[in-house]
């Protein structure tokens, strides 16, 4: 096993550290499982052009936030019986080839039965049904929007873009021009969500 060491900087890395590796090294997608296998300590997602992204960890404020945001939908999830939620540290794999990890998701159980069990062991071999991204404060809105773009090209139904700064929610569904509502306290997820309405009040007021 060849050990790679990455210099500390003297400056804190704020955004996601991109990796080109030459065609010739090219990972399958159960290579570049085992690669995060052998680096559980980083949060790796790769893109559909195949560069490895090493993402920072999130600051105090962001982390209670992604917190939040999980339970609520966790909460909804086990009352509603239809699907699975995942946090933030599952990979997905897209049919685009790209392999991320969204700061939550939920997925319809119907299209988890359909997978063989050892592939639910693994990056799961799906675009999860809805998707939820939050802005950190180091994040570029448009390369988040530009994620949540492919989520929906590779079959989600609705995605929700969380911008706590100007309680901003970029709103995204198949079929649809991308929706911007700002300053909202409630957001209904009907459809796919059916029945789960968002309370944004504990994500845009930082309990720190």
């Amino acid at each position: 096993m060849t050990t790679v060491l990455i210099e500390p900087s003297t400056e804190v890395r704020t955004r996601p550290l991109a990796i080109q590796l030459p065609e010739s090294l090219n990972l399958s997608g159960e290579a570049f499982y085992e690669f995060c296998q052998l680096n559980r300590e980083l949060r790796v997602e790769r893109t559909a052009q195949g560069e490895i992204l090493i993402m920072p960890p999130t600051g105090g404020e962001t982390g209670s936030r992604n917190a939040e945001i999980t339970m609520q939908l966790r909460l909804w999830s086990k009352r509603d019986g239809t699907g699975v939620v995942f946090d933030s540290s599952t990979g997905f794999s897209l049919t685009n080839g790209a392999e991320r990890s969204p700061d939550a998701a939920w997925v319809l159980r119907s299209r988890l039965a359909q997978l063989p069990p050892e592939s639910k062991r693994r990056f799961i071999p799906l675009c999860p049904d809805s998707v939820i991204e939050l802005k950190s404060p180091s994040d570029s809105v448009e390369d988040l929007q530009a994620k949540m773009e492919e989520y929906i090209q590779n079959g989600a139904q609705l995605g929700w873009l969380l911008d706590p700064d100007p309680r901003r929610i970029y709103i995204f569904r198949a079929g649809e021009a991308v929706r911007i509502v700002d300053a909202a306290t409630h957001i209904s997820g009907d459809p796919p969500l059916t029945g789960f309405t968002f309370d944004l009040k504990d994500v845009w007021e930082s309990n720190l």
